[in-house]
């Protein structure tokens, strides 16, 4: 029972820590929510000025001339509380005007621009993710950790004291039938003198 309660102290103790991580994180997860928004809206609009200086054909085609695709890796993972958080880092996502696969000559500025916004949209959607990614973690462990506080609270520890009464409560009973017993042996050697 002993064991029971200090786990259940200890699990509580660790679901209120991660409740105030998931605090912080989803605030921090609002505002990189609303900075992505911000260079969503940003690149479409440099998009359009582009689609209009050059026109659809010529952004279409400076599209299709990247060789590379942006990508991202894990670098490895961040522990709190015993949960595993991703650590992603971006990869070709900055490009300098020869990496970009265009030519410069051929294409103007509102093209680079344009080609700018969206990969600061690509790191900010991959910062995104991984404190999204690990707030859906901490939100699992969260769930998982409450089932087991609840689970000690509300079934084990009171099962491990309804025992204990039982237990205490039989004792008690066969303390009261020895004596019992023993005050009739004790009357039988009497009558027996």
């Amino acid at each position: 029972m002993a064991l029971a309660e200090r786990i259940h102290r200890i699990l509580k103790m660790k679901l209120d820590g991660m409740m105030l991580e998931l605090i912080n994180r989803t605030g921090e997860a609002a505002r990189k929510r609303r900075e992505l928004e911000e260079k969503y809206i940003h690149a479409r609009e440099m998009m359009a000025v582009a689609a209009m200086m050059e026109g659809a054909t010529g952004v279409l085609l400076a599209a299709l001339s990247v060789e590379t695709a942006p990508v991202y890796r894990t670098t490895g993972h961040k522990s709190i509380f015993g949960v595993q958080l991703p650590d992603l880092e971006p990869v070709m996502v900055k490009k300098t005007l020869t990496e970009r696969g265009y030519g410069i000559l051929g294409t103007s500025s509102v093209i680079d621009d344009a080609a700018d916004a969206y990969e600061d949209l690509t790191t900010a959607i991959i910062a995104s993710a991984e404190l999204e990614g690990g707030i859906m973690r901490l939100l699992d462990e969260i769930e998982r950790t409450r089932r087991r506080v609840n689970a000690l609270e509300f079934k084990v520890i009171p099962e491990l004291a309804d025992l204990r009464r039982l237990i205490v409560y039989q004792r008690d009973e066969i303390e009261r039938q020895d004596a019992v017993r023993l005050r009739r042996i004790k009357k039988i050697k009497a009558k027996r003198r």
